[in-house]
């Protein structure tokens, strides 16, 4: 069954929130991660620390405490029901993250850790390269995104690495893209399925799911399904987020 969730109920309509349960995810793939990022941090009970294994803009830690290369000593002083930002540094106006074995480390002193774990140059769905996505091998769940609005748009203009895009949804990148070649990739090797760990669960989220586009969304869900009866989709609508910043 489809189902279309606002972004204030993530963390239940996911089942994160049962008791005793710690989780470290890593959100991949296309528009709209650092969004999930947030909402995940700031749903998750417990001690949460959010980070990212490539890149963030400086400004994206919406007034969390913010830790730059913390110390076992820092991290440990993360009080509980506290959600912090960790960086390794600042440079312009990026924020380099950490690497994944940090990520990993981190995980057996607080109850959860949420990864920027790729990049797509703001562009709502993509192909990795091969050294990406850059997930640390403790992750139990793997959030694979792709905004709605790359959904019947030209590939060429809404995807990242659209060349490899095309590819391996075996078409051209000035074609348009389908729900049935967005559903290849999504759940390619080569694609969103890329470096998932072995015992890690991977679900899709569709972001930015509107009236506008719930046609194409509820065609991706049914393409999907066709290729994997039993993986998770998700569409999440982000119009609440954008009424409360209006």
């Amino acid at each position: 069954m489809f189902e279309i969730i606002s972004l204030t109920s993530l963390v239940k309509s996911l089942e994160l929130d049962r008791k005793g349960e710690n989780h470290l995810i890593s959100l991949v793939g296309g528009g709209g991660k650092t969004t999930l990022l947030h909402a995940l941090g700031k749903q998750l009970s417990g001690r949460t620390i959010l980070t990212s294994t490539t890149k963030m803009g400086s400004d994206q830690n919406n007034d969390l405490r913010t830790l730059m290369k913390p110390d076992a000593k820092a991290i440990e002083s993360i009080t509980n029901n506290e959600t912090v930002m960790i960086w390794k540094k600042i440079v312009g106006e990026k924020a380099i993250g950490v690497e994944k074995q940090t990520c990993d480390s981190w995980f057996s002193y607080v109850d959860h850790v949420v990864v920027e774990a790729d990049g797509s140059r703001r562009k709502p769905f993509k192909a990795p390269a091969d050294y990406e996505p850059v997930i640390p091998s403790k992750t139990t769940l793997m959030i694979s995104v792709i905004g709605a609005d790359a959904l019947g748009r030209v590939i060429a203009d809404q995807c990242h690495r659209p060349l490899r895009v095309a590819a391996i949804a075996e078409c051209e990148p000035y074609q348009r893209l389908t729900p049935a070649s967005a559903a290849k990739v999504l759940l390619s090797q080569r694609g969103s399925l890329k470096e998932l760990p072995h015992d890690a669960e991977m679900i899709i989220a569709v972001t930015k799911v509107s009236e506008e586009n719930t046609k194409l969304v509820r065609e991706l869900h049914e393409a999907v399904k066709e290729i994997d009866p039993q993986r998770q989709l998700i569409g999440v609508s982000f119009e609440e987020e954008l009424e409360a910043q209006r």
